[in-house]
């Protein structure tokens, strides 16, 4: 039997956020199964996980996002998944838009699906403007307006060209799906982009650290800045070996 070539997990790096995990869960595993990877949360947030609808993988300590999302993959890739639907713990994103994310992934096998964020009047201005200068830096580093928005948690990877990616990436806290984004992108690896609605809520809870996670993030930045010249080298190397193939 020939193995599908679209088989879809949902994936929630989990770090204390045991309010609405269960809700969260219990809606997405309708649409396909899901993967909750706890990254060392406090006593309290782990019994919750006891009853969600969800394959958990518990994390000896806290790693940061993007140590979950890579135990993730690694858990997805096991378990003979193709693709991984990557979505917040704290449930911010329209989670009724999954269907039409999932249309495109599938359409588009490998291509990494993304969120572009619309916000509404709940979201803080100083995230907004964070958002900005995070862009305008992923400008930069891709000379490209390709990225849209480089923060938002809500995509689907395609597990077989992301695998070496993740890999790469150095920055396993706030600053990882910014790193991501940009090194994917710099990997040639397609990227399509879905509007997408997100709400802050009053009682929501954040894990961001003002000036902790804006320096990390700065220094994601800067680390990907100093890697142009390698990039653009990597890339006229390739370029060259392509067009010599064509002669």
């Amino acid at each position: 039997m020939e193995k599908s070539l679209f088989n879809p997990v949902f994936l929630i790096p989990y770090y204390n956020h045991p309010d609405k995990i269960i809700e969260l869960t219990n809606q997405l595993s309708k649409l396909h199964d899901v993967i909750v990877v706890d990254d060392g949360s406090d006593y309290e947030s782990k019994e919750v996980l006891q009853h969600v609808n969800a394959y958990v993988f518990h994390r000896e300590c806290n790693g940061g996002k993007g140590c979950a999302v890579k135990d993730g993959i690694d858990i997805a890739l096991q378990k003979g998944y193709t693709h991984i639907f990557q979505v917040d713990a704290d449930f911010q994103h329209d989670i009724s838009k999954c269907d039409i994310f999932l249309k495109i992934a599938k359409d588009n096998p490998s291509s990494l699906i993304c969120a572009h964020p619309v916000y509404d009047e709940s979201a803080p201005k100083s995230r907004l403007y964070g958002r900005k200068i995070t862009n305008f830096w992923c400008i930069i580093n891709t000379f490209s307006f390709e990225i849209k928005d480089a923060m938002c948690g809500f995509r689907i990877y395609p597990l077989k060209e992301i695998y070496q990616v993740a890999a790469t990436v150095v920055d396993n806290r706030m600053g990882f799906d910014i790193e991501i984004l940009v090194k994917s992108f710099r990997k040639s690896i397609d990227i399509k982009w879905l509007d997408l609605k997100v709400n802050y809520s009053v009682d929501g809870v954040s894990h961001f650290r003002l000036f902790r996670d804006n320096f990390m993030i700065s220094m994601t930045h800067a680390r990907l800045f100093l890697t142009i010249p390698i990039w653009i080298m990597q890339k006229g190397i390739y370029y060259g070996r392509t067009l010599g193939k064509t002669k």
